[in-house]
């Protein structure tokens, strides 16, 4: 038994944790972390948020229909994504397609969900103009990618088993894809899906600030004017929009799992 867990322990084991090690260390430096400063000065942290309070709702009306906008935004933009991220996580693949396509599309995956939501957005702004239509077009791109992602790892641990037997009937590929693998990932695959339109509505309410649209625009305002008691009233706003939709996505998943 102790011959067994001595050889658990092994040089290259040994080697791997001094390397993670030494990265930690290394990324500690990078990133400056001072937690000393952090606790002294935490009394200015406090000074500034109690400058949002209280908050002021004043313009609820119009931080709400906004928030609406946000939230179609994240609608349309998950949307999209998930349609498209259905054949790009198809041909990435690797129990479904051959090298040469997957390493390409992944590759192209890798671009789309590197580059953040507001590049995204500052780029179809110049192409369609201020306004939703741009933030959703950025979100369907980042987003088209992340899903992506996340559908090729639920095919590739598919049950191979049903995959062969309907191969063994003289099934075309495209037959094999419809009706082998599609029906065993459908539950995963939605609920990617609904995690991703959860953080897309948080993401779209910040691509406001250049230019596409929803609550972001009211946020940034409101920061730009130093006006933080109607900040406090949008943040509460988000955040009791987030519980909703985090809780009725819940529900959804444990339905479809």
């Amino acid at each position: 038994m102790l011959a067994k867990e001595d050889k658990q322990v092994t040089t290259v084991k040994i080697f791997w944790l001094i390397i993670a090690i030494a990265l930690l260390i290394f990324s500690y430096h990078q990133s400056e972390l001072n937690p000393p400063v952090l606790i002294q000065r935490g009394g200015n942290m406090v000074e500034y948020i109690s400058s949002y309070f209280p908050p002021d709702f004043s313009y609820w009306k119009t931080y709400l229909d906004d928030t609406l906008i946000t939230i179609s935004m994240g609608i349309w933009g998950t949307l999209l994504a998930a349609i498209a991220a259905i054949p790009l996580s198809i041909l990435a693949s690797e129990n479904v397609c051959p090298p040469w396509i997957v390493q390409p599309i992944r590759r192209i995956l890798d671009a789309m969900r590197a580059i953040n939501e507001i590049v995204f957005a500052l780029v179809f702004v110049v192409a369609v103009g201020l306004g939703p239509f741009a933030g959703v077009m950025a979100l369907f791109i980042h987003t088209a990618g992340a899903l992506g992602k996340l559908f090729s790892e639920a095919v590739e641990a598919i049950e191979p088993g049903q995959v062969e037997g309907i191969r063994a009937t003289g099934a075309s590929k495209i037959q094999e894809v419809i009706f082998g693998i599609i029906p065993q990932v459908i539950p995963l695959w939605t609920s990617f899906a609904l995690y991703r339109f959860e953080s897309n509505v948080r993401s779209a309410s910040v691509l406001g600030i250049v230019g596409a649209g929803g609550i972001g625009v009211s946020l940034y305002q409101s920061f730009q004017s130093f006006d933080y008691g109607k900040v406090c009233s949008i943040l509460i706003i988000l955040i009791l929009a987030t519980t909703i939709i985090d809780t009725i996505s819940a529900k959804l998943r444990n339905w479809l799992i």
